[in-house]
């Protein structure tokens, strides 16, 4: 089964983002308007392939059945664990194995991944295929940038292309840019071309905060779908084109607060799903920015939440600023 194939085009997809799309935001975004496809926070590939690191790194690959198709995304520099983790995780019930080769963090950088592969195309190419022999049935893609230091999207697209994935995302800036310019969207139409005739699909992201601008992206370059990253922070809604109010919002916050705590904070259900492998509540912070911003009072609540050390001083923050 290719996923990526037996989806209705355009694709709409939600991006992997580390410390944001886990499995407990997942489910939230499934509840209140799913995208086309879920991937999961990017895994370590040499980690899951030692024993004391796959214990740990289950938090990570964790998903239920609502949040099918659901594509696990890895990272390494060596195809032969690779090879192995994309074994694995195919006997996990994963619709498909993505790899990163976009990520700009230097530590991930110094490890010959993310956006080093770029500067290594060989490599690059052994990764997707080791992947490939590991995922059997599985379809295998790949998160990517559009150059290191200069746009050289051409140049890689071919690359990538010689070893057949299912799909290619580009996010449209160089590794140099990171953030700080303006995603180059009219570059993906090289690789679009690029593409023509192969059975490998191409996606755009960046700086698309709506359907409707993932809309205008598919219709202006061509595209066969969009990843949503930034655009999701404070808006599970974004997929069913709602406008919640501040209520709405800040009950589905305490919701999103009680999941996180349930699956990654010292629970029962934690032990029996991860031998105790909990995950700092301080990952929460960046949400609690997301969703509380621009109403009367809200400054003055997300500074509470801020200091708030569990899911039980989050609700009774917020039930206090709602009454």
């Amino acid at each position: 089964m290719n996923i990526w194939q037996e989806l209705k085009k355009p694709i709409f997809c939600l991006a992997p983002m580390a410390d944001v799309t886990d499995a407990p935001f997942r489910q939230i975004i499934n509840k209140y308007g799913k995208p086309d496809l879920f991937f999961t926070e990017f895994v370590s590939a040499d980690g899951l392939m030692h024993p004391e690191g796959q214990d740990k790194l289950m938090r990570e690959l964790y998903f239920t059945p609502a949040e099918k198709p659901v594509i696990a995304q890895l990272f390494s520099a060596r195809p032969e664990k690779m090879k192995d983790a994309a074994k694995f995780v195919a006997s996990l019930g994963f619709s498909g194995i993505d790899i990163n080769m976009g990520c700009p963090d230097r530590g991930i950088e110094k490890q010959g991944c993310g956006c080093d592969l770029i500067k290594h195309p060989e490599l690059a190419r052994d990764l997707v295929l080791a992947a490939k022999e590991g995922a059997g049935d599985l379809p295998v893609s790949v998160k990517t940038r559009i150059g290191y230091n200069k746009n050289e999207i051409g140049r890689w697209a071919d690359e990538l292309l010689k070893t057949e994935p299912s799909a290619i995302t580009f996010h449209l800036r160089t590794r140099k840019e990171m953030s700080k310019v303006p995603a180059q969207w009219e570059e993906i139409e090289v690789a679009v071309q690029k593409a023509k005739g192969s059975n490998t699909l191409i996606l755009g992201n960046g700086d698309v905060k709506s359907l409707a601008e993932a809309r205008e992206k598919v219709a202006k370059h061509g595209v066969d779908g969009v990843m949503i990253g930034r655009g999701i922070y404070g808006n599970p809604w974004l997929w069913s084109e709602r406008l919640p109010t501040t209520k709405e919002k800040l009950e589905v916050l305490i919701e999103h607060t009680n999941l996180f705590w349930e699956l990654f904070g010292s629970t029962e259900k934690n032990d029996e799903l991860f031998g105790g492998h909990t995950k700092n509540f301080a990952v929460m912070k960046k949400h609690f920015k997301a969703y509380v911003n621009d109403f009367p009072g809200a400054t003055e609540l997300r500074a509470k939440l801020m200091e708030a050390e569990d899911a039980k001083i989050v609700e009774k923050i917020i039930s206090d600023f709602l009454v």
